[in-house]
């Protein structure tokens, strides 16, 4: 029963955050932002005190189900681990101390010191994350687009055609070889990226070792036949001594399934003294010590393309991205520093974004998070997704209205590649594009009334949003592009 019930509940809550990592319409995330909420490091990021304590109640009673029903890495590699279809494919092995715990360490360390790429590499949740974006939705985008031209062709506009594009390669890459990594492990050995490298798993394991609920051993009806060990994923079941590596155990239920003597139960602690899996009685005097360890280590980790066309004839060059001396960062981020600070780099935002504008920074020291471009489309002032699905804080939730005074950046004009002098034709794109009024058209030269027509930037005015920079018909540098702020601004 338990395993019928953990696996259910493991069902709903894994295809639950896929599809709101897949969704690229905008309809999910309105029900499901929340499960990207419920996620312990991006709670620990946002500071968000119920859903932390929440989860340490949860595992101080249960055990680590947020490993084996919340959390979707943990239980994305139970699918790849049944791939493997051999049964009895387990044994028991003892806790690997020597990778488990310094591997904390560095991931404290680096979120501490700020080294955004290594703390986002460690992180769960935001390991699947890149997965789910860089590997999982450009397959679901193309299913939908086949299915928008079979629809087309009976005359049914129920599905739309999505541009499907490379976001970041080095991103790319490092979700396929974590993706390498988890079948490689899963297969071999179950729970073994849970149970030695993943900080998560280790921080819930000082409070798992005093679960309320525990699975127990009743040795009278042991046979020692092996089968709990062998069917172990997270291989922490000694069948010998009768004993359960509390830390490591996932409560998966496998084991009880497996049982063919109703030896094993999962239930509260019985007179008896518990043992660990090296069959030594638990120092209970030691709890309160390994539980404000624990609580220290969590306080410190917190602290820390729609195609542009001539005339509809001819595709035009591919633009390029200009450089920026200042990354742009969405509005709700602050400041590039505190989404620098707070951001997991999980890709929710990016794979969310429906304009097209967010992509994994390829900047070494802030890789995987994201920042903004324009070169296939512009952050419309009405759209206010990102800040509404971000998990760990590092977007504050804006509303519509707000979004439309908050100021990013500013537009900048390059005179030299601007069409009307360099092809000498009328353009005024930016100007006409323009949603907050900012730019507007003036001769070059006041004194020639033949003088070309150029752009005029009123900086106090401009929020950043890029629309100029999009619709510039400059290739393959806009002749006008936004410079991002440091810090935002209200206008």
């Amino acid at each position: 029963m338990l395993r019928k019930i953990r696996t259910i509940l493991a069902a709903v809550f894994f295809v639950l955050i896929t599809l709101l990592f897949l969704d690229f319409t905008g309809t999910l995330h309105h029900w499901l932002s929340w499960m990207a909420k419920i996620q312990f490091l991006p709670a620990v990021m946002a500071l968000n005190v119920v859903v932390v304590v929440a989860l340490v109640l949860l595992t101080l009673v249960f055990g680590r189900i947020y490993c084996s029903v919340i959390c979707p890495l943990g239980v994305f590699q139970d699918i790849l681990a049944r791939l493997r279809r051999k049964k009895n494919k387990y044994s028991y092995s003892k806790e690997v101390r020597w990778l488990r715990y310094p591997m904390l360490v560095v991931f404290i360390i680096a979120g501490v010191a700020g080294i955004g790429s290594l703390f986002q590499l460690l992180a769960p949740y935001s390991s699947y994350g890149r997965i789910a974006t860089m590997l999982f939705q450009p397959i679901w985008k193309m299913g939908n687009n086949l299915l928008a031209v079979l629809a087309e062709r009976a005359d049914s506009y129920a599905f739309y055609t999505v541009d499907t594009w490379m976001r970041s390669l080095p991103v790319f890459i490092i979700a396929a070889v974590t993706l390498v990594i988890l079948v490689v492990l899963a297969w071999r050995g179950g729970r073994t990226y849970c149970n030695t490298i993943c900080p998560v798993g280790t921080i819930l394991s000082f409070f798992a070792r005093f679960s309320f609920l525990k699975i127990h051993f009743n040795e009278d009806k042991c046979k020692n036949c092996s089968l709990c060990s062998k069917n172990c994923k997270a291989a922490c079941i000694d069948f010998k001594t009768h004993t359960v590596d509390y830390s490591r155990c996932v409560v998966c239920g496998n084991c009880i399934d497996s049982c063919k003597f109703g030896a094993l139960s999962y239930s509260k602690p019985s007179g008896k003294a518990s043992k660990t899996s090296d069959g030594n009685k638990i120092d209970t005097s030691k709890r309160s010590f390994l539980l404000a360890s624990a609580l220290v280590s969590t306080a410190a980790l917190a602290q820390k393309k729609e195609k542009l066309m001539d005339g509809g004839l001819a595709e035009l060059e591919d633009k390029v991205a200009p450089e920026r001396q200042t990354p742009l960062t969405p509005p709700g981020s602050l400041s590039f520093q505190n989404l620098s600070t707070h951001c997991t780099g999980c890709q929710l935002c990016v794979s969310e974004c429906p304009n097209q504008v967010l992509r994994p920074s390829n900047d070494l020291m802030h890789l995987m998070q994201p920042t903004m471009s324009y070169e296939h489309g512009y952050c419309r002032p009405e759209c206010n997704r990102c800040s509404q699905v971000c998990p760990a804080g590092a977007i504050k939730p804006v509303d519509k209205d707000e979004k439309t005074s908050i100021q990013i950046g500013h537009a900048v004009w390059i005179k030299k590649n601007c069409v009307p002098i360099t092809d000498g034709v009328e353009c005024g794109n930016c100007a006409r594009h323009c949603p907050s009024g900012a730019i507007e058209m003036v001769p070059l030269d006041e004194n020639n009334e033949e003088s070309p027509m150029v752009p005029a930037i009123n900086e106090a005015a401009c929020i950043g949003c890029g629309a100029c920079e999009y619709v510039c018909p400059s290739r393959p540098f806009s002749a006008i592009y936004v410079e991002g702020h440091e810090v935002h601004r209200k206008i």
